[in-house]
């Protein structure tokens, strides 16, 4: 076999791995979409610029895919970009090693991006996209040296590399050029499509349902929010999976990102995680065999969120510093990624983790956040000039609130922003011309909440909570909007959050006393901060949580959630975390309205037969 076959036979062989490894990743339709365009902006990167010698955006677009999206897309943008491009370029024995030397780009970037938590700033970042020029120069001198070259030396592959030198110089710069241009936005819009990477869309057959209008007249909205509460804390608990996480929707497998939403709802209902059990796992398990792949200020903020509200410590959590590891990944100028629901998250996860308000990251972390703020009120996801949405908006509040900023300025312009979306039928979209939703309505109610006011004093036709509890269905869980029920089991962890009024952070939630033998004993291995969740011998009230203790199941029932409705009427919001109890006073002080609405259901179908046998005869 000849020196040219050899090594052809070789890359070759390298660049089947590489696709066999990313088909066996299994990458889902949203990633396999994005690599796709990706794949088709190198080849244009490389097309546009082939009349000026070797100065490509390819080697740009593929080291900036892997640095974000990891090494399996990193590789396949590199391999295709170069096989589409040499189609108007010309093929020939140098598109396998082209092939291969952008896919090792591609895989390079990642690395890269995992050993620096993705936090390379404009200059280094633009430094690596030259290396990398040079570094795909000299992979090229190599295959002219085994491929054209009279002698395979190594005085032949420098004499070839000092020949061709000019044209790496010109690759190099180029790539740091172009870097220095665009590299930043395109992580930052990578990013963006990067975090929702982990949603899964499942189509749902939908089934219409009996309203009983006259149950709907007598009970108030506030009331149907504590009765959903209830029903969608049953709808979670039965769709936990057995390895303790949660899928989008019942059945489908775990991901840290659902296991975090709704670990949040839970909390904000009043349960804690660690007496959430499926299989004898609780979702806390989940993510502690999750916590190595924490990436990013984003998972670590949700992360932190939730063990927070479990009670347990951020400083250790499965071997990680999710303190710390957080922290690192603030930047210079204050912010998270330069994004602002990145760095909403990020203070109020500092914040349950007890950092202070006055603290120098704190403070800069909020200058940046109120900064972003655009002329109408409300925050974009990248940062100030963007399109302002809800969610962020939402998000932006309780960080400043959370952050001491609750009378600011830009807290009350931001709520002038929400109050001004509200649309005809009293939810809210993600834009402020969008259809309504209910993860959208559920960050406006919390950042509602935050600033101080009422989310059901919201009207538009009706209340912001009234729209929630519209979308609550049978089951207990809640649809995305009146034409979705895509993510149930995310959608529901969120609005959970709304409808008890609870903004984030939370505060640590008790334990049931009720818990299981074998959960106490997992328990006690956990890392519980000092005044979270420490409970008296006996049953005793925790400290720290300003509650009397767990609710009972009846708590749990539609009799139980009036009872708690009455005796909270005229009382503000309790704290976020407070664990909601119903007490006997409460609960027979309201049982007139239970009552009549049991007289109500007979009476209206005894009516509706005597008016049909009636107007019959």
């Amino acid at each position: 076999m000849s020196w040219q076959l050899g090594s052809l036979v070789v890359v070759c062989c390298a660049l089947a791995a590489g696709f066999t490894w990313y088909e066996r990743s299994r990458p889902s339709s949203k990633l396999v979409a994005m690599v796709a365009v990706l794949a088709a902006l190198a080849v244009a990167g490389r097309v546009v610029f082939h009349t000026i010698p070797n100065v490509q955006a390819t080697t740009d677009i593929t080291i900036l895919s892997g640095y974000v999206l990891g090494p399996g897309p990193g590789f396949v943008v590199g391999a295709i970009g170069a096989l589409v491009s040499n189609v108007f370029l010309g093929q020939g024995p140098w598109t396998p090693w082209q092939m291969l030397g952008w896919a090792a780009i591609g895989v390079s970037g990642a690395i890269l991006g995992r050993i620096t938590k993705r936090r390379l700033g404009r200059l280094p970042l633009s430094l690596a996209c030259g290396v990398a020029g040079f570094a795909f120069g000299f992979w090229m001198d190599l295959f002219q040296t085994l491929t054209f070259a009279a002698e395979r030396s190594v005085g032949s592959y420098l004499a070839i590399a000092a020949t061709s030198l000019p044209f790496n110089l010109a690759h190099a710069l180029g790539n740091f050029a172009l870097c220095m241009l665009f590299g930043p936005a395109f992580v930052r819009l990578l990013e963006r499509f990067r975090s929702r990477l982990e949603v899964r869309w499942r189509p749902v057959v939908t089934t219409a349902a009996l309203i009983v209008v006259g149950l709907l007249a007598v009970i108030p909205a506030g009331a149907l929010a504590k009765r959903g509460s209830g029903g969608a804390v049953k709808y979670l608990r039965s769709a936990q999976n057995k390895d303790g996480g949660f899928g989008g929707a019942p059945k489908q497998s775990s991901s840290p990102l659902m296991t975090g939403w709704s670990v949040l709802g839970l909390e904000a209902a009043g349960r804690n995680p660690l007496d959430v059990r499926r299989g004898g796992r609780s979702p806390i398990d989940y993510m502690r065999s999750k916590a190595g792949q924490l990436d990013g200020a984003a998972e670590l903020s949700r992360t932190i969120l939730a063990v927070r509200g479990a009670g347990l410590s951020v400083r250790r959590f499965a071997g990680r510093r999710l303190l710390a590891d957080l922290e690192k990944t603030q930047r210079a100028d204050g912010s998270f990624r330069r994004q602002s629901p990145t760095t909403a998250f990020a203070v109020m996860a500092l914040r349950a983790a007890g950092r202070s308000t006055r603290g120098t990251s704190m403070r800069r972390a909020l200058r940046w956040l109120a900064a972003q703020q655009n002329s109408d009120g409300g925050f974009s996801n990248g940062g100030k000039g963007g399109a302002s949405d809800i969610d962020d908006t939402g998000a932006a509040i309780q960080a400043l609130v959370a952050g001491g900023r609750k009378k600011s300025a830009a807290v009350t312009r931001a709520v002038g922003f929400l109050r001004g979306a509200q649309r005809a039928d009293g939810g809210i979209g993600q834009f402020p011309d969008a259809p309504s939703n209910a993860q959208s309505s559920a960050w406006a109610a919390q950042g509602l909440t935050a600033a101080g006011r009422d989310p059901r004093s919201l009207r538009r036709g009706r209340s912001l909570i009234a729209y929630l509890s519209s979308l609550q269905q049978r089951n207990g869980g809640y649809r995305y909007s009146r034409t979705s029920a895509q993510t149930p089991v995310w959608v529901t962890g969120q609005v959970l959050a709304a409808i008890r009024r609870k903004p984030f952070p939370l505060d640590p939630v008790a334990r049931r006393r009720t818990a299981p033998k074998a959960a106490a004993a997992r328990a006690r291995g956990d890392a519980v901060s000092r005044g979270a969740t420490s409970h008296k011998r006996g049953g005793g009230a925790s400290k720290g949580t300003g509650s009397s203790g767990a609710p009972g199941p009846a708590a749990d029932t539609l009799a139980g959630a009036l009872g708690a409705y009455a005796g909270s009427l005229g009382s503000p919001p309790a704290r976020s975390g407070q664990v909601a109890t119903s007490t006997a006073a409460s609960d027979g002080g309201s049982r007139w309205w239970w009552l009549l609405a049991l007289g109500l259901v007979p009476a209206a179908l005894g009516a509706g037969w005597f008016a049909r046998h009636r107007y019959r005869s």
